[in-house]
This record gives structure tokens, C-alpha cells and sequence, in this order.
């Protein structure tokens, strides 16, 4: 009899550690959330104003090594613990412009980077393929879009994210969740600010009655309000006692190395005065720009969800290492400023499917965490299909003028841009066009297993330009491993 007591207290304790608080709303078995319940699991993402355990660089405002490592341990937690192995049924987090962490516009980017691996340990399927991916939705409610940026005419159905400071947007989201009263699990990764005041707005709207955390307890504790069929709400708090380094994440296996160029070479220079050539007024000076596709997403052409696949998260944590390796040797510069897409920008993909685009955006994110380097979004137009003309000539006044709307002047940086790829065609002959050059880049060059090639773009002091595709990151797609790897 006492040894069956002794075990059944040691269980106890065990269950104690799972769930934060033994007593009040915390009772869930083994720290698994029923998949008879409608979960909805918080992850708190720190920020600037709040950042107890050291995960965010002060400088940019972005996640640190530490942090991006607390991000991969995390969705290891969340899919083997609080989901016991199951398949989520959607993720939204944050939209990053919504929430700018610094004087000079730097996004939050932590809600996303804190549910990438997560998703990436789940499956969705699109058009009979079942991928290692599922999509994050991060776009902007009607009307939600943050002044100057651009806001889509079109709802964002599953798409919709969380906004910093629009508490009604963010609990009438969630408030259709609950009254769709289907059982599953529903992930949202946001600062405390934003998943505080949205608990705070779901317990009154219902009625819950439940005992809300007061204060921030750090990004390794996660909520979950657990409802069941009969609609009676539970409140969970998990620590998940994730104790991540303070280094860049080393991967669990080496990545292949490849040489081999994906595309035939080409190289342009425009001077100035030269053959009809005229430096357009406003044009950057002593810039160069490195234009890199997002890490690998498409298994099957077939196949889109907006982010990136299991395999592209090994090249995406891999950069930090490729990418200096192959600017070195070939004596070019580092970057000291890295740009993307507003992932909050959507596609339909059909009736009952639209997308937010985060892929091109967290490509990079590893990149710029590694080196602390400013984060930025472009958020002010639409990116547009690629045969759109608007979006290529708003593209090339944007990274190659200093007088663009957004007043945005990179002259004398080095810039690392990642891209959707078939934009490049069009906005590089943008860029040829506007200095009077009849010069076009080789139709079709870049091809859809392409994931390696550079195309850069370098000014001068006088703004004359030269443009080629003659760098890699040198990653070999072929031999990435199909899953995202283990943390």
C-alpha cells in the first residue's frame, strides 16, 4: 500500500510539472489537451516591453539566437505535448506591421518565428498532395490594415491574423472559432499585450468566469482554453521548461553543398553616357542588393500554401552559414540590412482557400537573427502577380531610387531581399528599362527547382549599375531531408 501511495504522489508531482498550478482552472490529463475539445492554444511571444528571459535583440527589435532556439524547441513542445502528435487545425499569429518594435519601423517578427517550426511539424494537404507544411495565417481583418500599408480588397477567410492593438478584430476572430463549436487545435502566437487583452475579451463575451493570468510569466509559458461539446471552458497554463542556448541553432545534420550553377550566366553593366545609356534622376548610389528566392516549398507544382515546406527550413537555418561562405569567396560584401514581404499580404487560392505569403519573409528571418541585422518589411503596395507592370515598376523604385512613395533610400547599404522569384524577370528589365537599355534578362531563366541562385544588383557612387546572376548560396536542394529538422 505505501508503495502504491508513494507512486500515485510521484505521479502527482509529475502532472504538477506539466501544468502550471495543480489548483484553480489547471486540470488537464498529462499535460495533453483532449482532441474531443475545442483548444485554443496561446503562445506568448516576447517583445521589447516584454522580454524577461533575454530573447530579443534591443538593437532591432527581433528575436536573438537564444530566441529563435526557444522558437524551435517550442514546436517540438506544442506537437508532442499539448497536441500529443496530432495535426493542428490552424495557426495565426501576429501581423508583424501591426506591431513595430522600433523608432525606425521594425517589425515584430517573433509571433511568427515563434510557430514556423511548429507548423512545419504538421501537415496540410492542397490539390491531393499532403505536405510537410501548414499555412500561417497573418493577414489583416477589413480595415485592419495599419496606415500605409497596403490593405487587400478582398476578406482574409483563414488567413486573418492577430492585430497588436484591435482587440475586436482579434476576439471577433475568435469568437467564430468558438461558435463553429468544432473540436480540434487552434494555435495563435502573439505578445502578451495582444493574447492578455484577448482573453480578457473572450471571457467576457461568453461568460467563461475563468481566472486570468495577471502579468507576463515569459514565452515558455502557453495557454490553452479548452471547450468542451457542451460548452463548458477551461482555462490551462503550461510551462513548457524549454532552456534554449544562448548560439545560433546548430542543425542536427550537416547540409550538402553544391556548385553547380542552376542557370546560364548573364552579366550587365550600364554607364552612364555609354551606348544611350542615362542614369535615371533619383537612382540609389554605392548600393549593392543580393535578390534570393524563398527556401524550398514547392514538392509538386501543384502544391501552395503560402509558406515553405519541411525541407526549406534546413536551407532557411542553413543560410547563416552558406550565404557569408559565398560572398567571401568571391569578394563581395556582407549585407548589413535585410528586406522582404509583408507576410501579411494574401492570395486566394480558391473559393475556400486563401493564404497569407510568409514564406519569402522567414527565409530571411534566420538570416538577419543570426547577424543582428535590421529586419525590414515592404508593406506599401501589392505585390501582384508577376506579370503585374504596376508591381514591377513599384518594386524597382522601391529598392533601386531614393525618391520612391515610401521614402525609402538604401544608397551605401548592402541589402539581402528575398522575393517570390518570378518577380525578378520583370523587375530587373524594370530597372534595365528605366536607364534607356533595350536589354532584357533571358525569358524563363529561373527554374521552378532553382532555390540556390543569387541575382545581384550593384550601384556605383555615380549610379550607373551592373547586374548579374553570377553567385549561389550553395545549398543542394536535392539532398535536404523532406522533414523540418529536429529540435
Amino acid at each position: 500500500m505505501k508503495r502504491c501511495t508513494v507512486a500515485l504522489l510521484c505521479l502527482a508531482v509529475v502532472l504538477c510539472a506539466l501544468l502550471a498550478g495543480c489548483g484553480g482552472d489547471s486540470a488537464a490529463p498529462a499535460g495533453l489537451l483532449s482532441p474531443n475539445n475545442l483548444n485554443l492554444v496561446f503562445v506568448v511571444t516576447p517583445d521589447l516591453a516584454n522580454d524577461p528571459l533575454g530573447d530579443i535583440s534591443t538593437t532591432t527589435g527581433n528575436l536573438n539566437d537564444q530566441g529563435l532556439q526557444r522558437a524551435l524547441l517550442m514546436g517540438s513542445y506544442l506537437k508532442s505535448q499539448l497536441l500529443g502528435g496530432r495535426n493542428v487545425s490552424s495557426i495565426r499569429a501576429l501581423e508583424p506591421m501591426s506591431h513595430l518594435q522600433t523608432g525606425n519601423g521594425n517589425p515584430d517578427m517573433a509571433g511568427l518565428g515563434f510557430v514556423q517550426q511548429f507548423a512545419l511539424l504538421n501537415q496540410t494537404t492542397v490539390n491531393g498532395y499532403t505536405a510537410n507544411s501548414f499555412p500561417i495565417g497573418v493577414s489583416y481583418a477589413p480595415g485592419g490594415a495599419p496606415s500605409g500599408v497596403f490593405a487587400p480588397s478582398w476578406p482574409p477567410g483563414g488567413a486573418q491574423g492577430l492585430a497588436f492593438g484591435d482587440t475586436a478584430a482579434n476576439t471577433a476572430l475568435l469568437s467564430s472559432i468558438i461558435q463553429g463549436n468544432s473540436s480540434g487545435y487552434h494555435v495563435f502566437s502573439a505578445p502578451w499585450e495582444t493574447v492578455s487583452a484577448l482573453l480578457a475579451g473572450i471571457n467576457q463575451q461568453n461568460g467563461y468566469n475563468l481566472t486570468l493570468p495577471a502579468a507576463y510569466k515569459g514565452p515558455n509559458i502557453v495557454y490553452a482554453l479548452s471547450i468542451t461539446p457542451s460548452g463548458s471552458a477551461t482555462l490551462h497554463e503550461f510551462d513548457s521548461g524549454l532552456s534554449p542556448g544562448s548560439a545560433y541553432p546548430v542543425l542536427p545534420a550537416t547540409v550538402a553543398g553544391s556548385s553547380t550553377p542552376q542557370q546560364p550566366y548573364f552579366n550587365y553593366t550600364l554607364i552612364g553616357g555609354v551606348n544611350g545609356v542615362t542614369v535615371p534622376p533619383g537612382a540609389n548610389t554605392n548600393l549593392t542588393i543580393y535578390f534570393i528566392r524563398h527556401v524550398e516549398a514547392h514538392p509538386v507544382k501543384t502544391f501552395e500554401d503560402g509558406s515553405y515546406v519541411g525541407a526549406g527550413q534546413w536551407r532557411a537555418l542553413a543560410l547563416a552559414n552558406f550565404l557569408p561562405a559565398a560572398l567571401r569567396s568571391q569578394g563581395m560584401p556582407l549585407p548589413d540590412l535585410v528586406y522582404s514581404i509583408d507576410p501579411a499580404q494574401s492570395f486566394p487560392l480558391s473559393a475556400s482557400m486563401t493564404v497569407s505569403y510568409v514564406r519569402p519573409s522567414l527565409t530571411v528571418l534566420p538570416y538577419a537573427i543570426a547577424n543582428n541585422l535590421p529586419y525590414k518589411l515592404v508593406s506599401s503596395f501589392f505585390i501582384d502577380m508577376a506579370s503585374s507592370q504596376a508591381a514591377a515598376q513599384n518594386t524597382s523604385a522601391f529598392f533601386f531610387t531614393h525618391t520612391n512613395s515610401a521614402g525609402v533610400d538604401l544608397s551605401g547599404h548592402t541589402v539581402l531581399v528575398a522575393w517570390e522569384h518570378e518577380h525578378y524577370e520583370p523587375l530587373i528589365n524594370a530597372l534595365l528599362a528605366s536607364y534607356g537599355s533595350s536589354l532584357t534578362v533571358p525569358a524563363g531563366i529561373w527554374g521552378q527547382d532553382d532555390y540556390d541562385t543569387i541575382w545581384t544588383v550593384r550601384f556605383d557612387g555615380a549610379g550607373n549599375v551592373t547586374v548579374h546572376n553570377a553567385l549561389m548560396e550553395g545549398i543542394d536542394s536535392s539532398k535536404l531531408p523532406p522533414t523540418a529538422p529536429p529540435f
